[in-house]
């Protein structure tokens, strides 16, 4: 655990306040689902709750089956993080932070179908150095919010995906979609 120094009082009604400058970094907004943790020695841990990530072993699964299907690196992410990857190097590209291109994806609530000249990164890192970029992303939807994404990936930047591939990412991101909300 990393110490902030910051305090802070439980009011009467049993609230304690996060402070602005945690919650900027740690991306936790207005409405965020927090998960509590308690240890035995007395400690209390917030942690973001993340639906999807519940689903995170069958969504390894389904990355798996997307990459052999398509044979493009498939990705799928929280809001937050990216949950499971195949096709790659997963320690380049799994638990690591998303891009803010990709949260604008989120905003628009639509699909993203890049091409040689206008891609995206799916993490804060990019993987500029190995020019993995994104062709398809897909937001996916449960009850209304976007709660993560899949992506289908091409490691050539000049690859170009055809219908079938952006249906296959939808199809993906609709089933997961209704996954959450049963």
């Amino acid at each position: 655990m990393k110490a902030t120094g910051v305090v802070r009082r439980i009011d009467d009604l049993g609230r304690i306040v996060i402070p602005k400058e945690i919650r900027k970094t740690l991306r936790i907004k207005e409405g965020d689902p927090l998960e509590i943790f308690t240890e035995k020695d007395g400690d209390i841990i917030l942690k973001k709750y993340s639906p999807i990530g519940e689903l995170s072993n069958f969504a390894t699964e389904y990355v798996d089956s997307l990459n052999k299907i398509t044979g493009h690196i498939s990705v799928i992410t929280d809001r937050d993080t990216v949950i499971a990857v195949s096709g790659t190097s997963k320690k380049d590209i799994l638990e690591q932070k998303i891009s803010s291109d990709l949260e604008k994806v989120f905003d628009t609530r639509q699909k993203f179908v890049g091409d040689g000249n206008n891609s995206i990164f799916i993490t804060e890192k990019g993987n500029r150095e190995k020019e993995i970029k994104p062709q398809v992303i897909v937001p996916i939807i449960s009850d209304g919010d976007v709660i993560g994404s899949v992506s289908l990936i091409s490691k050539d930047s000049d690859a170009k995906m055809t219908k079938t591939e952006e249906e296959v990412a939808s199809v993906a991101a609709n089933f997961l979609g209704r996954q959450m909300e049963i």
